[in-house]
């Protein structure tokens, strides 16, 4: 698939999400890619009756009366993508890997925040990261963020999410809708992740891929991992082997959803190859 394809494809699922959303909402897809909060606007003096909270009491230390903030709604809202594009996410049948699936969901995902005129931004990581585009505003610039994500070839193959999550809280200065999107095979990262949430808009976006759940019976096979760079020989066929891994790979996601909920988080599960428009009208619904 080349870029113009890729930008294709991207444009055709989001108009499937878009008109999904504004049947069942009656046009209020918009909201969520604009701003809910409140930015400082000006200041004036106190009048009674207002809220004391609002008071400004550096500036009314200064003797020359007392002073309220005044605040007024968000309209903007920066968007960002934070990436995970480590070899665990080269997984997948048919050229349909986990990472292929995430450039599809951040694409679609950037394309329906280009038309909002939201700030769009990303960062794609590996252990180190290997693209970054600041935050801008503007469809070229939305064009090239599309762009430039279909275009990354990482260069490392290792994950290191605690890296790249706190890449994400030192740039992004506003609260921002920040999207997360990896297969969160690493460790440690937690803190992080629940400080994102905390300061940021969260969401959650975890790849899994259908081989993981369902490990094909093949004997006795080597299983290389790119990340870790060693080979490890293991009994496809032992069902005590299969339960395993698929255990783990249901617990990780049992505790990263469970996470997410207590922290007011979104979280959305996407099967590499699987259709994910469903996915994304369901977490559209949700937010509004």
């Amino acid at each position: 698939m080349d870029i113009k394809a890729f930008l294709t494809h991207v444009v055709k699922l989001e108009i499937r999400i878009r008109k999904a959303i504004n049947t069942q909402m009656h046009g209020n897809f918009s909201s969520v890619f604009k701003g809910s909060g409140l930015e400082f606007s000006d200041l004036r003096q106190y009048h009674y009756g207002d809220d004391v909270r609002h008071i400004d009491w550096n500036t009314s230390s200064k003797g020359h009366g007392t002073f309220v903030k005044l605040f007024k709604e968000e309209k903007e809202q920066t968007v960002f993508f934070l990436i995970d594009v480590s070899a665990s996410g080269n997984v997948g049948r048919q050229g349909n890997s986990k990472i292929k699936t995430l450039k599809e969901v951040a694409g679609v995902l950037a394309f329906a925040a280009i038309q909002e005129a939201s700030h769009l931004g990303f960062v794609c990581f590996s252990d180190k990261n290997e693209k970054y585009m600041p935050p801008a505003m503007g469809k070229k610039h939305g064009y090239k963020v599309i762009s430039e994500l279909f275009r990354v070839e990482p260069e490392n193959t290792a994950t290191d999410l605690k890296a790249g999550l706190t890449f994400a809280l030192q740039t992004l200065k506003r609260k921002s809708l920040l999207f997360v999107l990896s297969d969160f095979i690493d460790e440690g990262y937690e803190d992080l992740l629940r400080a994102a949430a905390l300061k940021h808009d969260l969401v959650v976006l975890h790849a899994l891929d259908k081989q993981e759940i369902q490990l094909p019976s093949m004997g006795i096979i080597p299983i290389y991992d790119p990340e870790r760079k060693r080979t490890t020989w293991v009994n496809t066929s032992l069902k005590s082997f299969k339960n395993l891994l698929q255990q783990q790979v249901k617990n990780r996601g049992v505790d990263l959803k469970e996470r997410c909920k207590k922290w007011h988080a979104d979280y959305v599960e996407l099967r590499s190859g699987e259709d994910f428009v469903p996915a994304l009208v369901k977490l559209f619904n949700a937010r509004r």
